[in-house]
């Protein structure tokens, strides 16, 4: 019994992989590319685990994805794989279309030759889960009811959109082929290992350097925050009883301003890390906002509580302190993951 999890070093990817092993005995083979946010540090504490089997490699690789596949023979694969950053996909998309689309394409064909060629118990029992984004169904306005499963698609950005067109290529192997597929769209994660250039890590990193933090337009873009390791055991609930063909939303049921967030994190390090220069908050620094900005985003995750009996543990109190203690706590890992290429990007992205 092994599960094939690809993009197993990012964010979320790397979180669900020390989550699951914390508490399975079920080995896990790990494909990722090591793009940027691909970080094997982050897998540092499974060194020389067997359990633990990590393979360096892109998605869109069809032959090794084949090869992976048939000599491990997984029981689920479980795919995180994918470019995340709207900013990054503004500037360039042509990336997000190949890594989120061809990708999920390349994996979704491997998945079906497998599956197809497996018997009985083996066969009911394989899963592909697909694990998406609460962006893909667009935007809401303040008095909008949240994204709930049956939302039209509205993609906004090219990342947005490109994860949609994913959304879409596993419903279509399901309806079309038969294949045993899961799919859930969470909302906006944070915790450890999440790179610095998604807001609640940038903000951390930057105001303990006495950096500007950046805030797109009047900063009243709403989102709902779900802590990480809840939504890696919302994952673990779907993979095990969702219903095939179905789509879950998963989410943290705390909508945010993004201005009351880095407020938040910077009454946070007031409290755990005081700058004698004074409050982190004269750091806020509004900068022009980004192209097709999506006002609000919510998820109404009563489907997966009704079928499934998942709610998350952590309230966003719980769940912030936790991970700004967390980025205080490991200065060498933020330390490291700030590379050259990372400084630029900022730069870039940030200028006035």
């Amino acid at each position: 019994m092994t599960i094939l999890v690809t993009g197993g070093a990012g964010f979320i990817g790397s979180n669900f992989v020390l989550d699951w092993l914390r508490g399975s005995d079920e080995p896990v083979v790990n494909l990722d590319a090591l793009t940027y946010a691909g970080n094997p540090e982050n897998l540092a504490s499974l060194q020389g685990d067997p359990r633990h089997i990590f393979v360096q490699g892109d998605i869109c690789d069809r032959l090794l994805v084949a090869q992976l596949i048939n000599q491990h023979k997984p029981r689920a694969i479980v795919h995180f794989a994918a470019e995340s950053h709207v900013d990054r996909s503004i500037h360039g998309p042509g990336t997000f279309i190949k890594t989120n689309i061809d990708g999920t394409f390349t994996l979704l064909e491997a998945a079906r030759a497998y599956w197809t060629e497996l018997q009985g118990e083996a066969k009911a029992a394989f899963r592909f889960h697909h694990v998406s984004t609460d962006e893909v169904y667009g935007s809401l306005k303040a008095d909008d009811p949240p994204f709930s499963e049956t939302n039209p698609y509205e993609p906004n950005s090219p990342y947005s959109a490109s994860k949609a067109a994913s959304d879409h290529l596993v419903r279509a192997w399901h309806h079309t082929y038969g294949l045993p597929v899961v799919t859930t769209n969470c909302s906006n994660n944070y915790g450890p290992y999440h790179f610095p250039e998604k807001l609640i890590p940038l903000m951390i990193v930057n105001a303990l350097a006495g950096k500007p933090l950046p805030v797109y337009g009047d900063g009243q873009q709403i989102r709902d925050w779900l802590y990480v390791t809840d939504h890696c055991s919302g994952i673990r609930a779907v993979l095990a009883g969702g219903r095939l063909g179905e789509t879950y939303n998963i989410g943290g049921w705390n909508e945010k301003a993004n201005i009351d967030i880095v407020k938040t994190v910077c009454a946070l390090l007031d409290e755990m890390r005081p700058d004698p220069a004074g409050k982190y908050e004269r750091l806020i620094t509004y900068v022009k906002d980004r192209p097709g900005h999506d006002r609000r985003y919510a998820i109404d995750a009563r489907k997966i509580e009704r079928e499934l009996g998942w709610r998350p543990a952590e309230t966003f109190d719980t769940g912030i302190r936790k991970t700004v203690r967390w980025y205080l706590d490991n200065p060498d890992w933020v330390a490291r993951v700030q590379s050259g290429a990372y400084r630029e990007w900022l730069d870039k992205q940030y200028a006035k």
